[in-house]
């Protein structure tokens, strides 16, 4: 079994079959109900109560958002709350260290407004305060921190040093003090199964930051935990964009999928509606999956991606069913006719099946079979797209994409770009959780 979660994230064709099982493992909606509630027997015998464990990081952006959760949290929901300071992201799962800080905290000034939250610099925020800010926070008792990390994080952000030295004076750790708090609130974090900051815990589940609190309440809700009868979230975007839109002008929307990617999957859906209720033009450039391009990925970051992707999926009525991974040679075959059949103004279409193949219908893309069949559906003559069949010239293609893609600092998918229709002001956007920004920026622009 170690064996094979070691292979899980392999990129060797070898490694489909270990790899398809976990997968489908993490993915299960019946696997996970089943998960909930042995956590919930297991809580109840050992009379514990329904405790909430959240991972703050100061110098995250995003948790200078949830952070803005805590009050509403604790008093919405019959909780125990137990916050846990925590420091460098697990570097295992940091791909693109530069890029990755660059893009968050361009994400979080973008979406801090939508939730009604400031969010005050642009830049990150020196070594030295942030050792200031962790020393408060480490001495902080429990039921203190939500009201004392909020200033912490203002002034951290702000530049605002005498605030914190002015904190310092009455919450103050040693350096010792404060680098074994944090080690062991890597710890926790890692035997958690987790390896950011700004993420919420409760019993076998986690929720990252305030895109993955609905979660959570739904969770509690389900319990009966709900303090009051409302079924308002505790932070909810406002939003402008309509559902559909109509305009003499279009936008450019450039979409960067990967075949292996179940986040990919999931917004495929929401891509299709988007360019048919809103005027853009809509540019496929599909990259290599990740394990392809050289970068790990640990099983447990793995277990959370797909796990979190299936949730998204329920949610958004396009869940994930059967998989089977198409790392390797299906992968490269059905790339190699992706340039020609992109030609024929066909791309998303081809991009779109081949996901639902290999995330709802279990199907292997590389199939000779399956692809002419696709092929034909698609209205093309099989005979002419498959003299591409397995040659290497897709590879330069998708390169070209990735280079593209990383202008944006972005390096996961699925990524998009918005451009004015003459290719101007790009507008680079990582996520299928960021879908409903993608059609704010557009509605922005046209309206």
């Amino acid at each position: 079994m170690l064996e094979s979660l070691r292979n899980f994230m392999s990129k060797r064709t070898i490694a489909s079959k270990a790899r398809n099982n976990a997968m489908n493992k993490f993915s299960s909606y019946e696997g996970l109900k089943r998960v909930r509630q042995e956590a919930e027997e297991l809580r109840q015998n050992e009379n514990r109560p329904h405790e909430v464990i959240y991972f703050h990081k100061v110098d995250d952006p995003y948790s200078h958002l949830t952070i803005h959760c805590i009050d509403k949290l604790k008093s919405s929901y019959d909780i125990s709350f137990k916050p846990i300071l925590v420091g460098d992201e697990n570097p295992k799962t940091v791909h693109e260290p530069s890029h990755y800080s660059k893009y968050c905290l361009k994400d979080v000034k973008r979406i801090a407004p939508f939730y009604g939250i400031e969010f005050p610099n642009a830049s990150y925020p020196s070594p030295e305060l942030v050792n200031k800010a962790n020393s408060i926070i480490a001495s902080v008792d429990d039921n203190k921190f939500s009201e004392i990390a909020k200033v912490v994080s203002f002034a951290l952000w702000q530049g605002e040093e005498g605030v914190l030295n002015d904190l310092k004076d009455k919450y103050n750790s040693t350096t010792d003090q404060t680098k074994n708090c944090i080690k062991q609130g890597n710890k926790i974090r890692d035997e958690k199964g987790y390896y950011f900051g700004s993420a919420f815990y409760y019993e076998k589940e986690l929720y990252w930051g305030i895109d993955r609190l609905n979660y959570l309440e739904e969770r509690l809700s389900d319990l009966n935990l709900k303090k009051s009868s409302n079924n308002e979230s505790i932070y909810s975007l406002n939003l402008n964009a309509p559902n559909k839109l109509n305009s003499e002008k279009k936008i450019n929307l450039t979409f960067y999928p990967s075949l292996n990617s179940p986040y990919t999957f999931i917004s495929s859906k929401r891509v299709r509606e988007l360019r048919d209720n809103y005027p853009i033009n809509l540019i496929t450039r599909p990259v290599l999956p990740m394990l392809m391009r050289n970068y790990s990925i640990p099983t447990f970051k793995a277990k959370y991606i797909i796990s979190d992707a299936a949730r998204e999926g329920r949610k958004h009525s396009h869940e994930i069913n059967r998989i089977y991974s198409p790392i390797g040679t299906p992968a490269r075959r059905a790339f190699s006719i992706f340039p020609s059949i992109d030609e024929k103004g066909k791309g998303f279409e081809y991009i779109e099946d081949l996901l639902k193949a290999s995330f709802q219908d279990g199907i292997n893309i590389g199939n000779k079979d399956y692809l002419e069949g696709l092929v034909n559906r698609l209205d093309l003559d099989w005979t002419l797209i498959k003299k591409d069949l397995s040659t290497r010239k897709w590879k330069k293609v998708l390169n070209d994409n990735v280079i593209d893609m990383f202008l944006g600092d972005c390096w996961g998918v699925p990524s998009f770009k918005i451009t004015n229709e003459d290719g101007s002001d790009p507008f680079y956007v990582w996520g299928q959780d960021r879908l409903w920004l993608i059609k704010e920026e557009i509605a922005k622009r046209l309206t």
